[in-house]
């Protein structure tokens, strides 16, 4: 008779600690954030080199076709494209710190 009633006693336990477990909220998974610096890296070391070799080599074959004058506009164009990446790029890395500076 008391094994009986130490067993009740347990199972009422158990399924106290049963119903708690269910009725306790669940954590929320973390918010997914993106990797801009992975982002960011994987075009600097990939696509911009390609970029760059696909350029020489149109500026090559117009050079070797005589038009070196098309090839020196070609080139006064990227280089002034690049100096807008580079300046876009220098915004993204020191834009908050520029912003900051003017407004605070």
């Amino acid at each position: 008779m008391m094994l009986l009633e130490i067993g009740h006693a347990l199972w009422g336990e158990t399924t106290r600690v049963a119903d708690a477990i269910a009725l306790a909220p669940s954590p929320e998974p973390a918010p997914k954030t993106i990797n801009t610096d992975g982002i960011l890296q994987f075009f600097t070391t990939k696509i911009v080199p390609i970029l760059l070799a696909a350029l020489g080599v149109i500026f090559i074959g117009r050079a070797s076709k005589g038009e070196v004058s098309r090839v020196l506009t070609s080139s006064a164009i990227a280089i002034i494209g690049l100096a807008f990446v580079a300046g876009a790029a220098s915004l993204f890395f020191f834009g908050d710190s520029l912003v900051k500076l003017l407004f605070n």
